[in-house]
């Protein structure tokens, strides 16, 4: 009965045109429709959360209640509890970043910075100054530059290097990632031709080194981070793929997709950069906003001589950083040379006892209003992926609250919609809450956003 009356009352909603009217407005004013259209989808929400409707007459008072505010009206971004275990959580804007990329937020933020100038000596300067340096220190490389997306890395050199040329890849991976970011498009869009070598599964140095022409360009090696192959298969090893470039005379590019950091070079940091370089990969491609930890951004670094024709390239301009992305990029830097941790290392390192400890808390105090409800509670052992593309073999195991019943999409819903918004996730017939990416502070508001979506679950029957 419940879902007829909730479907009755989302087909009873006023449409946009007859709101506007209701309100007073002009029925053309694109702000009164885009309110209208704002406060229509408010209202879906709170109907599917199991609220009271509002009237016509109650949805037009606060449509001119909000005419009126103007630029009061809340803003769409919004603080979010990631309470799903997935730390890199693309919908969730990825990486938390560290307490000091947050300053250099607010202090460069606030009003003018030296993004261009060098102050000792009142000249121009190069933006990419406060970066460059900790890059080349952190990975290894003589050269590197930062873009706005590890998409716009790859697509920069593609086109800078490879443009009118052929591309060589092994058809094992031709990967597509979140966005339907394909590498065959990725490369055609960069005005290069794809050269597929190998199959699905097995390819070796042998077929790269046949597939290499007059028109060849680059040979590209691809990091298949979002998914994985076992059984009968092969990959040449990145020393085997340096030694057909260098004997072809021809760079080699490589996506690393997130882009582990660190000084460890073992054979099973596969995505390792600083490894790619010392190995001799010529020009690698990575993410800022995963394995990283930092805001959003694409990295390339390698050779000099490559760095810099992608620097020169007119794409570099369309794609480059601006100052709130070089803030806070160059601060997550400098946590890295530290030998400190950022918040992605430190939530995927989080110990068993803590989060279990988390867990059993609000098992034990939201056992009440979870019966009133007329859902089950029980503490559960539970796989969460990394996110963001990274680390397809590497979901993180861990413990979390199951809730099981009635109603759990319409609970979903309301802790999306509530103050503060609590994002979950639903498998297997259970509302799972897991605390792998709580942030500090973050477990008493997530009790109380609960208690309060369950209480309003149990009111509505």
């Amino acid at each position: 009965m419940g879902g007829r009356r909730e479907g009755a009352e989302l087909r009873g909603l006023p449409s946009v045109q007859r709101l506007v009217a209701a309100a007073g407005a002009t029925p053309g004013e694109g702000a009164a429709r885009a309110a209208a259209r704002a406060l229509l989808d408010e209202e879906r929400g709170r109907l599917r959360a199991g609220e009271a409707p509002r009237g016509p007459e109650a949805l037009a008072a606060a449509l001119i209640l909000q005419l009126g505010q103007g630029a009061r009206r809340p803003p769409r971004l919004r603080r979010v509890i990631n309470a799903t275990g997935v730390i890199l959580h693309t919908n969730l804007g990825r990486a938390p970043l560290h307490p000091d990329a947050q300053a250099a937020l607010a202090r460069v933020g606030a009003g003018y910075c030296n993004a261009e100038l060098v102050l000792e000596t009142g000249l121009r300067g190069g933006r990419l100054e406060g970066v460059a340096t900790p890059l080349r220190a952190l990975v290894g490389a003589p050269a590197a530059l930062a873009v706005n997306n590890g998409a716009a890395a790859v697509l920069l050199a593609l086109t800078a290097l490879c443009r009118g040329r052929e591309v060589v890849v092994s058809r094992g991976e031709l990967v597509e990632i979140g966005g339907s970011f394909r590498v065959p498009e990725v490369i055609s869009e960069g005005g290069a031709r794809l050269v597929e070598v190998g199959a699905t599964n097995r390819t070796r140095a042998r077929d790269y080194a046949a597939a290499v022409g007059p028109q060849t360009g680059a040979l590209l090696r691809v990091h298949p981070s979002n998914f994985h192959m076992s059984g009968f298969v092969a990959r040449p090893a990145r020393p085997a793929l340096v030694e057909v470039a260098r004997a072809a005379g021809l760079p080699l590019i490589e996506d690393l997709g997130g882009g582990r950091v660190g000084r460890a070079h073992e054979p099973r940091d596969e995505d390792d950069v600083a490894r790619a370089i010392l190995e001799g990969a010529d020009l690698v491609c990575f993410s800022g906003d995963k394995l990283l930890g930092g805001p959003q951004a694409g990295i390339i670094a390698g050779a000099p001589a490559l760095v810099e024709a992608c620097a020169r390239h007119p794409l570099y301009r369309a794609l480059r950083v601006d100052k709130l992305r070089l803030a806070a990029l160059e601060a997550t830097l400098e946590v890295h040379l530290r030998g400190e941790e950022v918040p992605v290392a430190a939530l995927a390192g989080r110990p068993a006892a803590e989060l279990r400890a988390v867990v059993q808390e609000l098992a034990a105090r939201l056992g009440p209003a979870a019966a009133a409800a007329g859902l089950q509670l029980a503490v559960e052992e539970d796989l969460a992926p990394v996110g963001g593309g990274a680390g397809a073999d590497g979901a993180l195991p861990g413990p979390v609250l199951c809730l099981r019943g009635p109603g759990l999409e319409a609970l979903a819903a309301a802790l999306r919609c509530g103050e503060p918004a609590v994002l979950t996730r639903t498998q297997r017939g259970a509302l799972r809450v897991d605390p792998r990416a709580l942030l500090a502070g973050e477990a008493g508001p997530l009790f109380t956003a609960l208690e309060a979506a369950l209480a309003a679950q149990a009111a509505h029957g």
